[in-house]
């Protein structure tokens, strides 16, 4: 015997009530922009790095896009002065998660 048998047996006359779900699907929202986003690598220090830049949306799009690239890639990164710097050369999986997306994607250099 269940939950919902054993309040049956308790509350006979009792009608449950359908749950509404409320869904936020601007949540996971974000801008979409006709213009390719610029992939570039450098070397800083000696070190590579991975530059993401010239999307025209919003900075908390962008910044939401930076934790998600950051936190499927494992690696570290920063969003400043309307760009995203990833630690190491991730080029080709971040053009990937970006398509996935459904972004234009240019790859610049190298």
């Amino acid at each position: 015997m269940d939950l919902q048998d054993q309040l049956k047996n308790l509350f006979p006359d009792h009608v449950p009530q359908e749950e509404e779900t409320v869904k936020n699907d601007t949540k996971d929202k974000i801008w979409m922009q006709d213009d390719p986003i610029i992939c570039k690598y450098e070397k800083r220090k000696g070190k590579p790095i991975t530059i993401l830049e010239g999307y025209t949306g919003a900075d908390s799009d962008f910044k939401k896009l930076a934790k998600e690239i950051k936190t499927r890639l494992s690696v570290g990164g920063s969003f400043k002065n309307d760009t995203i710097i990833i630690q190491g050369d991730y080029r080709n999986q971040i053009m990937e998660i970006l398509t996935e997306k459904g972004f234009k994607v240019k790859r610049v250099g190298g």
